[in-house]
């Protein structure tokens, strides 16, 4: 349903506040479901604002949640107050908010979830002033809350997408921001407490002319743990290893100096120069271009003893994109895997798979991996890769 092009001012005074709009817009029959997640909704809405500049923050989103507890969320003009006035920062926010709310309810209405239920659906809700297009009925039933599009896509498994889905999911991604876990460094740095900067201390006492001055502490500066990527770029990982890449520009984009992608297939080849490309796009033409082995067999057990002679999997967290398919020996994958789970600070596996009910690891190599892995994670959607980005940051055991 689309909102109408007249939308609500963006200065009115309060008097000119809806009570109830003239956009409580009928469902789509084949959606009409009797429950919803009411606040996996709105904290989706305040996500995709955030993406266009609203500082819709964790407190925002509270007080939204706290305001459609006080007001009948199955009607448009409710959400869409409640919204603005507790996820706006200014007046400059209203009109990307307005955009914003068309586009991810894009003209339903929304309910209530029910207490015991935690369903999404396809339904969503039009701010006021939104019309009915031809055809709807007059006092239709009002449906249940939806997530957007952007909310399912980020659910869907990247080998299902159509080709407008995956251009969308690879803008998204590219805009996905993963911090690192952070160690300590040799150098040391000020601080109100820790350990006793002697030196320090005697030179203020000098710069007073001798007079006792406060003593002075320092404390070890903190540097982002380093990250070795290897994505698989076999024959079997071939509707997941453009995605992989594109994940892996994303982490280079994020932390240049701490993050070194290689891919495996029938060879090693090094490709952290090309993906420190800002467009990426054109990081995505320089891969090609280097990645000699696309779609072949897979040995990743020599690989990976590849890796381990460069010393750069030393102190870091390793992550492994593959399907476990491996054409060498299992012996020699595993026995690999053991030398780099004693080098490595973490190793953490990413299989596409994993995602998919009913998935158990079969395949020979990753029976031999299993044993040697700290974390076996899923690699299939946008929601997957965001969980591996909150992994590397340290913010999920």
């Amino acid at each position: 349903m689309r909102p109408a092009a007249d939308g609500p001012a963006a200065g009115g005074p309060a008097g000119d506040l809806p009570g109830d709009p003239a956009g409580d817009i009928g469902g789509d029959p084949a959606g009409d479901l009797a429950g919803t997640d009411l606040v996996g909704v709105m904290t989706g809405l305040a996500r995709t604002l955030r993406a266009a500049g609203v500082p819709a923050d964790h407190e925002r989103t509270q007080g939204l949640l706290r305001a459609l507890s006080h007001l009948d969320a199955s009607r448009p003009g409710d959400v869409y107050w409640a919204g603005r006035l507790t996820l706006c920062a200014s007046a400059d926010d209203i009109p990307r908010y307005d955009r914003v709310f068309a586009a991810y309810f894009g003209g339903r209405s929304a309910s209530r979830a029910r207490p015991a239920t935690v369903t999404v659906v396809r339904h969503t809700a039009a701010p006021p002033g939104a019309a009915p297009e031809p055809g709807d009925a007059a006092e239709p039933p009002a449906p249940a809350a939806t997530a957007s599009a952007t909310e399912v896509l980020r659910t869907r498994d990247v080998a299902t997408m159509t080709g407008p889905e995956l251009a969308e999911a690879h803008r998204l991604l590219a805009l996905l921001r993963a911090g690192r876990e952070r160690r300590a460094s040799r150098r040391f740095r000020p601080s109100r407490r820790g350990r006793l900067d002697g030196r320090a201390t005697v030179r203020e006492t000098l710069r007073r002319g001798g007079e006792t001055a406060g003593l002075r502490y320092r404390e070890h500066r903190t540097r982002p743990r380093r990250v070795v990527l290897v994505v698989d770029v076999s024959g079997s990982m071939t509707p997941y290893a453009d995605t992989l890449l594109r994940l892996a520009h994303a982490l280079v984009r994020s932390e240049p100096r701490a993050t070194e992608v290689f891919s495996a297939g029938t060879r090693l080849t090094r490709l952290t120069a090309e993906l420190r490309h800002r467009d990426p796009a054109a990081a995505m033409n320089a891969v090609s271009r280097a990645v000699p082995d696309w779609s072949g067999g897979t040995r990743l057990g020599e690989e990976l003893r590849r890796l381990l002679a460069r010393s750069d999997a030393a102190g870091a967290t390793v992550v492994i994109a593959s399907d476990g398919w491996e054409r060498g020996g299992a012996e020699l994958l595993g026995a690999q895997m053991a030398r780099l789970s004693r080098v490595a600070r973490r190793v953490i596996w990413v299989n596409p798979h994993k995602g998919r009910e009913g998935y158990e690891p079969l395949t020979a190599g990753m029976r031999a991996a299993l044993p040697y892995i700290d974390h076996f994670v899923a690699g299939h959607s946008l929601a997957a890769f965001e969980e591996l980005a909150a992994l590397l940051g340290g913010t999920r055991a």
